[in-house]
């Protein structure tokens, strides 16, 4: 196989994944682009107050979070004071923070960052994917960078698209 040859068919994982990003994300930008401005505003679940638009900018704030994490592991490094109970806290934060954000405030972060994270996935390599090391989020369980990507980067819009697409009866 030529270097060429290796280097492309090593990359396919890594663009695989960049695309389930984007989907994922113009999944949700589509779907919530013909809600109406009271649905924006409705929150996504009576355990879950949210609104949907503030739910739509959390998941585009969290892709560099999300990225920089998958990233850490992928480097061998051990990520180990991330929590569920600070996730929380900044999930609380930011939806104070951004109450009242637009449609088109929401969908910009949420395309632009995207874009982002799924390029810095396009660069990783194989190996990269396949490190492991303790996630905090996962227990302290060695996972792999392949694995904090789909599960936080990747599943993400996804995620939430379903609990819209609940809040909303669709």
């Amino acid at each position: 196989m030529t270097a060429t040859a290796k280097e492309t068919y090593t990359r396919c994982r890594a663009e695989s994944l960049a695309k389930r990003i984007e989907a994922g994300a113009a999944n949700l930008a589509a779907f919530v682009e013909g809600l109406s401005e009271a649905q924006w505003r409705t929150p996504v679940s009576p355990n879950d107050r949210r609104s949907i638009g503030v739910i739509v900018h959390h998941v585009g704030a969290a892709y560099p979070v999300e990225i920089q994490l998958a990233l850490l592991v992928a480097s061998g490094e051990p990520v180990s004071d991330v929590t569920w109970e600070l996730v929380a806290e900044m999930n609380a934060k930011h939806s104070q923070e951004h109450d009242g954000v637009t449609k088109a405030a929401a969908l910009e972060l949420l395309r632009q960052n995207s874009r982002e994270a799924a390029t810095v996935v396009r660069g990783l390599t194989d190996e990269q994917l396949d490190t492991a090391a303790p996630f905090s989020l996962s227990s302290g369980a060695p996972v792999t960078t392949q694995f904090v990507i789909e599960d936080h980067a990747l599943r993400h819009s996804w995620h939430h698209l379903a609990g819209i697409k609940k809040a909303v009866n669709r």
